[in-house]
């Protein structure tokens, strides 16, 4: 892991973001969004930040609300369709390094994120490239799937995560629900619904993934975009992947038979895996001009 240094951004309404820069000095940067409940910790976070910064990038990780390991200060958090903070972010990074280019990766939840805020700034948007991987483009069919067979495992880990980040704020915010109900919130439409709808000004669970989906927001797309998502992601069924006439002239999907969730793994050797991942990132990166 290469030597990091933290910044804090202090937000309007009084909480606070912060972000894990590379050390070394880089010509262009790459801010990382990661996935639900995601840090440093996760596992395609740590490598791409080592990765991109031996081929002279700054890179650095943005933690959403209260995932930095310090507790926000506010009731509310994040989630899949909140973009007033990257836009936050967005700006104040171009207004200190205005000529410095600047590209964003989104991982799962970060990349609707990131969609999401590209769609809503269309030709706006102060980025050179943006690349997004496995992402949720439709949160209603992605709860769904998520109850479904081997699906229901990620959904398990997931809200075991959710659950514990209520129970440490509780005692300065007390949740929307009492803490007894918790246990009994076993899919993410019923912890939408209980959770993150109230906190963050849905009527429900329903009206969150309808406003918050980034696949309606594609086709507004004004920079240079590239998808990388699997057929068999289990977060999401191929149904609802968008199609040819739902993306912007500048998106690009990539589709792979295989790459679960965040995975893309290539090569036959167990012991010795290729991150392709890391590889086709790079890749892109390196063929946008500044």
């Amino acid at each position: 892991m290469p030597a990091l240094r933290r910044q804090r951004l202090e937000l309007p309404d009084g909480d606070f973001l912060d972000i894990d820069w590379t050390a070394q000095p880089g010509t262009r940067r790459v801010l990382v969004l990661h996935g639900l409940e995601g840090s440093l910790e996760s596992h395609y976070s740590g490598g791409l930040l080592k990765y991109l910064a031996q081929r002279g990038y700054r890179v650095g990780l943005l933690y959403f609300r209260g995932c930095s390991g310090a507790p926000n200060r506010l009731a509310r958090g994040y989630h899949s369709g909140e973009t007033g903070d990257l836009d936050f972010v967005m700006r104040r990074l171009h207004e200190t390094q205005p000529g410095v280019p600047l590209a964003v990766i989104g991982f799962s939840l970060g990349g609707n994120v990131l969609l999401k805020w590209l769609g809503e700034q269309g030709s706006n948007a102060p980025l050179s490239t943006a690349i997004a991987i496995s992402v949720p483009f439709d949160l209603d069919s992605a709860a769904r799937q998520l109850q479904r067979g081997l699906s229901r495992i990620y959904q398990h880990h997931l809200l075991a995560r959710l659950r514990q980040s209520v129970i440490l704020k509780a005692a300065a915010h007390p949740p929307p629900v009492p803490l007894q109900r918790l246990r009994t919130l076993r899919s993410f439409h019923d912890f939408d619904n209980a959770i993150t709808a109230p906190l963050h000004g849905f009527r429900d669970a329903d009206d969150y993934y309808h406003r918050s989906s980034s696949k309606q927001f594609l086709k507004h797309i004004r920079i240079p975009t590239l998808m990388l998502q699997s057929r068999d992601d289990p977060f999401l069924p191929v149904t609802a992947l968008p199609t040819a006439h739902e993306l912007g002239s500048q998106v690009t999907l990539e589709l792979s038979e295989h790459g679960g969730h965040v995975g893309f793994v290539a090569g036959n050797n167990p012991s010795r895996p290729v991150f392709w991942l890391e590889q086709r990132i790079a890749s892109h990166l390196d063929n946008i001009s500044p």
